[in-house]
């Protein structure tokens, strides 16, 4: 659970870093691009220096069920929805909706044992567990965006700019998005869990959503980065592919351990630990926001949740 929460508080330093990034390649995609191709690289690293490989035999590969595979394309559908969502739901429901739909996933998971998983009941006390963190996230984040003017100006504007009919579309995928993404950790517990090795599971995944996210940014963006924009990084520029591969090797080893739902849950409180303390100090080159008191309370209701399901 700690190194959950820890691996959540990074990955929390992973979309400033990434957006400055972007903002110096000119390209949101390219830098993701750019993220996924460092995350590989170091994930090879550590496959290679603890397994003494990177892929799998053939006949392993033969052995398994299709969707043992599917997790580092769940990843780059993730990243390239959140994207998307930005600019045709705003900012508070692209950041809201994917939590609630991982949640549930999550807890749907470990319920009837998908995946790999190991079943766990459905108890009164784990189910208002859940109901508290809903409620915490709801208030730590919603809240402080809605009195944000900046925000509310922001959404309201997106929210003109398209049909109702297609709106609704968009929250509906972005739950979707928050399922896949619960579905992604599931799966790469169970790879790391068959592999008897979680570093080449993560390379693995993270191999193949760099594949992936390198053909939609080419598609997309049809340029590469110009030797200009790639000298004026900064060196923490390219932190996004370390931060994110530690996160997915974190929850490779947790999910076998502590169950896709609590690993989701202790990831999540961890992102927004991180984003209330970048806001707070100013990391990254992000605008400062001092912490409001509904994103303290919010923290102590994800906590108690936390605490009811984990007693459960």
């Amino acid at each position: 659970m700690l190194i959950s929460l820890i691996a959540g508080f990074l990955l929390a330093n992973q979309s400033p870093v990434n957006a400055d990034l972007s903002r110096l390649v000119r390209s949101p995609l390219t830098a993701g691009t750019i993220s996924f191709i460092v995350g590989t690289l170091y994930l090879a690293i550590l496959a290679l220096s603890t397994s003494g490989r990177l892929f799998p035999s053939f006949v392993f590969i033969q052995s398994q069920p299709l969707w043992i595979w599917l997790g580092g394309l769940l990843g780059a559908i993730y990243l390239t929805s959140n994207i998307l969502l930005f600019s045709k739901i705003g900012a508070i429901q692209t950041t809201i909706l994917p939590i609630v739909g991982q949640i549930v996933m999550g807890s749907v998971i470990d319920l009837f044992g998908w995946f790999g998983a190991e079943e766990v009941a459905m108890t009164s006390l784990r189910f208002t567990g859940i109901i508290i963190l809903v409620i915490g996230v709801t208030v730590a984040v919603v809240l402080p965006s809605l009195r944000n003017r900046d925000v509310r100006q922001f959404d309201s504007a997106v929210a003109k700019q398209n049909h109702p009919a297609v709106v609704i579309g968009w929250q509906v995928w972005g739950i979707i998005v928050g399922v896949l993404a619960a579905m992604q950790q599931a799966i790469n517990g169970h790879l790391g869990t068959r592999l008897h090795s979680t570093t080449q599971a993560a390379f693995i995944s993270f191999f193949i959503g760099t594949i992936l996210i390198a053909i939609v940014a080419g598609l997309v963006d049809k340029r590469i980065p110009t030797a200009n924009e790639l000298k004026a990084t900064k060196p923490w520029n390219w932190l996004g592919g370390l931060l994110g591969g530690t996160f997915l090797l974190v929850t490779v080893i947790a999910v076998p351990r502590i169950g896709t739902g609590l690993t989701i849950m202790m990831g999540l409180i961890g992102q927004i630990i991180g984003s209330i303390l970048i806001q707070q100090f100013g990391w990254w080159r992000s605008p400062k926001q001092q912490m409001v008191p509904a994103q303290a309370l919010g923290m102590v209701l994800m906590i108690v949740g936390v605490g009811l399901i984990k007693i459960a």
